[in-house]
């Protein structure tokens, strides 16, 4: 006589496994979620941000004025977050043309930029 071992499930080793490698998975799926999250919330700062410099720069065009040297600042809201600014203008070669940087912060992070543009503005020929 011949007995057959008979197996009906998983044993617990198997089982124990399997829950292992499910485990792994899920907490790997949870870290690439939270990291894009936090990329799409950061692209989204920024390119806020990068519209408040672009505001800034714009102004200056739209008022014609031509700026001294020197640096100002102020703040600016777009959307609902708020942004500090920082305008450098300094001299070129050319005395009909400035350099003009603008830096944009969050007020969390004010040493850190998160949107930085250079432009040039022209003395206007009357």
């Amino acid at each position: 006589m011949k007995s057959a071992a008979r197996s009906d499930g998983f044993t617990l080793l198997e089982t124990l496994v399997a829950l292992a490698i499910i485990g792994i998975a899920m907490a790997a799926a949870m870290r690439s979620t939270h990291f894009a999250v936090d990329t799409v919330a950061d692209l989204k700062t920024r390119t806020a941000a990068a519209w408040v410099a672009q505001n800034v720069a714009n102004e200056l065009v739209a008022t014609r004025l031509f700026p001294e040297a020197g640096a100002s600042s102020g703040e600016a809201r777009q959307g609902l977050q708020a942004f500090n600014w920082r305008r450098e203008v300094s001299l070129t070669p050319n005395y009909s043309f400035r350099r003009v940087e603008i830096k944009v912060f969050v007020p969390e992070r004010p040493d850190h930029a998160v949107a930085r543009q250079v432009s040039y503005v022209a003395r206007q020929q009357n």
